[in-house]
């Protein structure tokens, strides 16, 4: 997830320099963002088929290796074609294949319906990833150019590559097994999720578009390149705290609950960055984002996977990820056109404040019986003696639909 996120969300870091150095307009690189998570979203399908059939190492690391020579790739691009193309395509396939699907699949499997703090506290990753590449990035930026940053950013990612490669444990997807029969029937499909899913999809389109836009945003309104990109660092410095903080919460409490808090607060960001008249409120504005946006994703995960057929994980949660990337990529989107229209991000970041108010109003009114299957209160209800309920479970977990 550091190397992951690290690297798709350090983009908007370069938009400023790559605009100076490579003579590329603000609206091409917002447009190829859009297009980079499109890519991302129409081919989830794709790897959650690979997930369930090879494993979630293999993906992950072949996605990783894409991911790195988009960097490497694009500090060799000449002219706006190439530079597109590059983070585009390879961009955009390798976070496809290892952002949070992968392991959401990797850790459900393994948690089952107790996954909750587990992923809450992988998100941390995507947090470190934000706060270590981001002000990695500015710093080289003086010494070495835009061009030899990207080329440094890449090389990092691909050794990380390697070295994940070696470490990381075998991810095999569960095999049926005869005779084993849940003590309620695994989902293969999302039916029922409608509003956790459209809630989703609205924090979708405000969160790209804050984390890449917000550096030019406080470029244009006077800051110098290296510190415009801090933004991004200090909103994943702030989400990393509220990441841990949310998994600890987990642990007693729904994350039904802890969603529409969320939502509101994003809200308030959007506002601050709508609304800042100079750069320096845009500090607090990426505190707030931070905190309120990234823990979204496994919150979400938690409620979206409980239930889930493990053996058809990857497939089944494919569509949440086409319906994220596909509104991240439609926000980018609505974000150049408002920005070619109006010269800023303004107009998008107050639209993007009815968007979090909405999926605040949406995921309030989830239905929080779903929360009733949490490990405390399955255990205590289940007349077994403790080691046959621990037992049984683990089968109701594991074990594939018949």
């Amino acid at each position: 997830m550091t190397v992951s996120f690290g690297l798709n969300f350090s983009a908007g870091v370069f938009f400023a320099p790559v605009t100076d150095d490579y003579g590329i307009g603000a609206g091409t690189l917002a447009a190829a963002a859009a297009l980079s998570t499109a890519v991302t979203g129409l081919a989830q399908p794709l790897v959650g088929s690979l997930l369930d059939r090879v494993g979630a190492k293999r993906v992950i690391v072949a996605a990783l290796a894409l991911l790195s020579a988009s960097y490497l790739v694009l500090g060799a691009a000449r002219g706006a074609g190439q530079f597109v193309a590059a983070y585009v395509v390879l961009g955009g396939l390798g976070f496809a294949g290892s952002s949070t699907l992968a392991v959401s699949t990797l850790i459900t499997r393994s948690e089952g319906d107790r996954a909750g703090p587990a992923l809450a506290r992988a998100a941390i990753g995507i947090n470190l990833g934000q706060l270590v590449v981001p002000w990695a990035a500015a710093a080289l930026f003086v010494p070495l150019g835009t061009r030899g940053t990207y080329a440094a950013i890449g090389l990092l990612g691909a050794a990380s590559t390697v070295l994940l490669a070696a470490v990381l444990p075998a991810d095999r997807p569960p095999v049926p097994r005869s005779g084993a029969a849940p003590s309620q029937p695994a989902r293969q499909s999302l039916r029922g999720r409608g509003r956790i899913l459209a809630a989703f999809g609205l924090h979708a389109a405000t969160l790209y578009a804050m984390v890449l836009l917000l550096p030019k945003h406080a470029v244009e309104l006077g800051w110098g390149h290296g510190a415009a990109g801090s933004l991004v660092a200090i909103a994943a410095a702030s989400a990393a705290v509220s990441s841990a903080l949310n998994a600890r919460l987990l642990n007693h409490t729904a994350p039904e609950r802890l969603l529409p808090v969320l939502h509101v607060a994003r809200a308030v960001s959007l506002v601050l960055a709508a609304a800042a008249p100079d750069a320096r409120l845009l500090v607090v504005a990426a505190v707030v984002f931070g905190a309120a946006s990234f823990p979204v994703i496994p919150l979400t995960m938690a409620v979206v996977t409980r239930g889930l057929d493990p053996a058809r994980l990857g497939r089944t949660l494919a569509p949440a990820w086409v319906l994220h990337q596909g509104s991240a990529g439609a926000g980018l989107a609505l974000a150049a056109l408002g920005h070619a229209l109006t010269g800023n991000y303004r107009t998008y970041f107050a639209f993007g404040i009815g968007l979090s108010l909405l999926a605040a109003v949406l995921t309030a009114t989830v239905k929080k019986a779903a929360a009733a299957s949490t490990p405390s209160v399955a255990v205590a209800a289940n007349p077994l003696p403790a080691p046959a309920a621990e037992a049984n479970v683990r089968t109701a977990v594991r074990a594939p639909a018949s």
